[in-house]
């Protein structure tokens, strides 16, 4: 079998796999979750805003609830928001984005609910930071730590090395197509000079860096969308009945190239979930690093972080290729993908637009790298792996990097795919599996809300819960030398009008 044939086979299950069995089940699991939890993602949507607006205090030394949430973001908006939609729309024309919006709500109950176990069975790390995921609520919750090793073993593999060898290249192909004097090993060696000094210092310098590059590079993209919109506000109405009625293939010039409401399904429901990552078993391993009072309330901010990936990011992308009528065409397949969106917002702003738009990919794209780093660094401890191990996997990550824009990576993009997909599959039956913890850990929460105090988790003797917690963390410790949840201001609940 000669390297083309072996290409194509595994494209052809790829394509099988996430059109139809995972996107299929995630839906599922995502409708399942969402009617469990009584829509949990809309009852406390005010909830989630409340609790991000306060989420950089009471790390006590860890890492921060809003870190944790800066880390998932920065992993889940990339090049994706980018060149995702735009394939999008173009393969399932403007109905695409509809779908996506569909998903993504759906998939706020799936994120609340892996979210919410990662922080139910984290485990305490070194210098008072905490570790969670996946991996650990496989190995403390349903008691297997085979499994546990398994899933941590594809995901440093998957998203620690060639999800980011994926991103640097498809970002190096974007620059180099926008300005073709900065050849692709340029791009991998300013990469190599910003990830590096990162990733060495480990998580707590990661959390760091995207606290602060994460929200604003997004804030900064939705911001150019919003000037776009006002400069086409007379358009909005007319761009929102075409993304109505391709959604349900009500006008037949806006199919895509594969045409129908299908299409528009399809695309949109494969690019929404995969660009929020919600049920796919990566986004915990963030939410599990953070110190917070009560599992649910970074259940919420992780939720709300699918909000902001697909409401407001992809979004933004849609309407920006839209509102383009000189350069968006339905159909065309020499649109293409982040290519389109560049010459969306140069129709729109001008050419000026150029060097910032090519600035702004590699940024997020920079970002992505850091939450893969944050993703794969929390299985490396959970596998054993020490300070050493740490900074061997960060030299790791480094050289991947670089290695993504200078070589030519089909096959990798298959197998990329075909291995997150299985993680998705094990992560979604483990969730389902641990529900009940959830349904208890969120019954606690609302308990304490309904007195009107902040709530406070205790995983031991807790009547709400179907047994007791990992020892060590979700109790309550005297030893001032130990920061926890409860002695760093929040010794006992207290009432939320104080």
């Amino acid at each position: 079998m000669t390297l083309t044939n072996i290409e194509d086979t595994l494209n052809q299950i790829d394509d099988i796999f996430y059109t139809y069995l995972l996107a299929a089940l995630l839906i599922a699991v995502g409708i399942y979750l969402t009617i469990r939890t009584r829509g949990v993602q809309v009852r406390h949507f005010g909830s989630m805003l409340r609790a991000i607006a306060s989420s950089r205090s009471g790390a006590a030394g860890g890492i921060s609830s809003f870190q944790a949430f800066a880390v998932g973001l920065a992993a889940r908006v990339g090049i994706g928001n980018i060149a995702g939609v735009a394939l999008a729309v173009v393969a399932g024309g403007p109905g695409a984005l509809f779908w996506m919006w569909v998903v993504a709500l759906i998939g706020m109950a799936t994120a609340f609910t892996e979210s919410t176990l990662a922080q139910v069975f984290k485990e305490r790390g070194r210098d008072f930071t905490f570790r969670g995921g996946p991996a650990y609520y496989i190995k403390n919750g349903l008691g297997s730590k085979l499994w546990g090793s398994i899933f941590a073993g594809m995901c440093i593999v998957s998203v620690g090395v060639t999800v980011v060898m994926v991103q640097t290249n498809s970002l190096a192909g974007v620059i180099n197509a926008t300005v073709p004097d900065v050849a692709p090993w340029m791009v991998g060696v300013a990469l190599v000079l910003l990830t590096g000094p990162v990733v060495l210092g480990g998580l707590k310098s990661v959390a760091r860096v995207t606290e602060v590059v994460a929200p604003f590079m997004a804030l900064a993209y939705v911001l150019v969308t919003l000037v776009v919109i006002v400069m086409n506000a007379g358009e909005i109405p007319t761009v929102l009945g075409q993304i109505i009625r391709g959604a349900f293939g009500l006008d037949q010039a806006l199919f895509g190239t594969t045409g129908g409401v299908i299409a528009a399904i399809l695309n949109g429901v494969r690019r929404g979930l995969f660009s929020n990552e919600a049920g796919l078993g990566t986004v915990p391993n963030a939410a599990g690093t953070a110190t917070t009072t009560h599992p649910v309330r970074q259940g919420l901010i992780q939720s709300f972080g699918v909000f902001v990936d697909t409401g407001l990011v992809c979004t933004a992308t849609g309407l920006l290729i839209l509102l383009a009528t000189d350069t968006y065409r339905p159909g065309d397949e020499g649109l293409v993908g982040a290519v389109l969106t560049q010459q969306a917002v140069a129709e729109h702003l001008g050419q000026w637009t150029t060097w910032p738009i090519v600035i702004l990919i590699f940024v997020l794209v920079f970002s992505t790298v850091l939450g893969c780093y944050s993703y794969s660094q929390v299985n490396v401890n959970f596998l054993g792996g020490e300070k050493r191990a740490e900074q061997a996997f960060g030299v790791l990550l480094t050289v991947a990097a670089f290695a993504g824009t200078v070589l030519t990576l089909p096959i990798v993009w298959a197998l990329t795919d075909i291995a997150l997909g299985l993680m998705g599959v094990l992560n979604l039956v483990v969730i389902v599996w641990l529900f009940p913890w959830v349904r208890g850990a969120l019954r606690d929460w609302e308990a304490q809300r309904a007195v009107g105090v902040e709530p406070v988790f205790i995983g031991h003797g807790n009547p709400e819960l179907p047994g007791d917690v990992l020892p060590g963390v979700w109790e309550p410790v005297s030893d001032p030398a130990t920061p926890n949840h409860f002695d760093s201001g929040h010794a006992a609940p207290k009432n939320l009008e104080g």
